[in-house]
């Protein structure tokens, strides 16, 4: 017996998220789950073409900015979403409005080392907004 079918563009940005997932350092899959408040399974199910569940659209940027996309793979993933689900990303409202804070800090002389220190930032900060969202 197969799985299910999963129609071509819901495949190829499935893919693309799978790709980019894979591509990235241990715990990335985990530091997802906690930025989309939800568990690894869930990440498991939306970037395999053996589940039908969708990306929700109102997730899009968060996964983008913790896996780090580049401005290509991010019209390549946009392409075959938008083609899987026209209108869906207006339907949900589109982009929150967003601002940039700075925050210094020393270099920690390693690329791995600077890599986990900015990641802990923008992960307190996401954990910081989920609080506050919920109150």
């Amino acid at each position: 017996m197969s799985g299910p079918r999963i129609p071509r563009p819901v495949r190829q940005y499935k893919e693309v998220l799978r790709r980019i997932l894979d591509s990235r350092p241990s715990g990335t899959r985990q530091r997802l789950a906690v930025a989309l408040g939800t568990n690894r399974s869930f990440v498991s199910q939306i970037s395999s073409v053996s589940y039908k569940v969708a990306v929700p659209a109102h997730h899009i940027d968060t996964i983008f900015e913790v896996c780090h996309f580049s401005p290509t793979e991010r019209v390549e993933f946009l392409t075959a979403y938008d083609a899987a689900h026209p209108d869906q990303r207006k339907q949900s409202g589109g982009s929150v409005a967003r601002r940039t804070i700075q925050v210094v800090v020393p270099d920690m002389g390693s690329e791995r080392a600077n890599r986990l220190v900015d990641d802990a930032i923008r992960d307190m900060a996401r954990n910081i907004i989920l609080i506050l969202q919920e109150k």
